[in-house]
């Protein structure tokens, strides 16, 4: 694997979660809110857990002290819209900046739950980038079920496009 794939990966992200947003910022607080059964209850939880993950591992990457949003965030939709995008933008910025000799460099982290694991950058970059794509997936669905239509594509396939 070399940085530029890293890097494709990383704006990819970040092209897929703009769009993903500007759905988001469409929508009403109640469709934002309403249950809707998936991994997570809500439009609403599903973001905050995407943008969650995405800044908890941005956190490590930068050796920070994680803050799990998800267990205590009571933005608005809008402020998760601001902060799911700076979060995206700002591990762009990371992966960019990152040393291509380090790729195969393990990165020691604590899991959630206090585990500690040990696992090469590289993997973890893919991770996250993975972790968002399967979640934006579900919230297309979801979307669709509390009646918004106006989704257009966020693969890969159509980045590199």
């Amino acid at each position: 694997m070399t940085k530029q794939y890293f890097k494709e990966l990383a704006a990819f992200n970040l092209w897929a979660n703009n769009i993903a947003c500007g759905w988001l910022g469409q929508i009403s607080d109640e469709q934002w809110n309403r249950h809707v059964t998936s991994s997570f209850n809500s439009i609403q939880e599903t973001v905050l857990h995407i943008l969650s993950a995405e800044k908890a591992w941005l956190q490590r990457f930068r050796n920070e002290t994680v803050e799990w949003l998800q267990a205590t965030y009571k933005g608005s939709r809008e402020e998760h819209i601001t902060l799911w995008k700076e979060t995206s933008a700002q591990l762009k910025s990371f992966i960019d900046d990152f040393d291509e000799q380090a790729l195969n460099t393990n990165l020691d982290f604590k899991r959630l739950n206090g585990v500690p694991y040990s696992m090469p950058y590289y993997q973890l970059f893919a991770h996250v980038v993975n972790h968002a794509t399967y979640h934006r997936g579900q919230l297309v669905t979801m979307l669709r079920q509390v009646g918004f239509n106006e989704i257009s594509s966020t693969d890969l396939l159509g980045y590199y496009r």
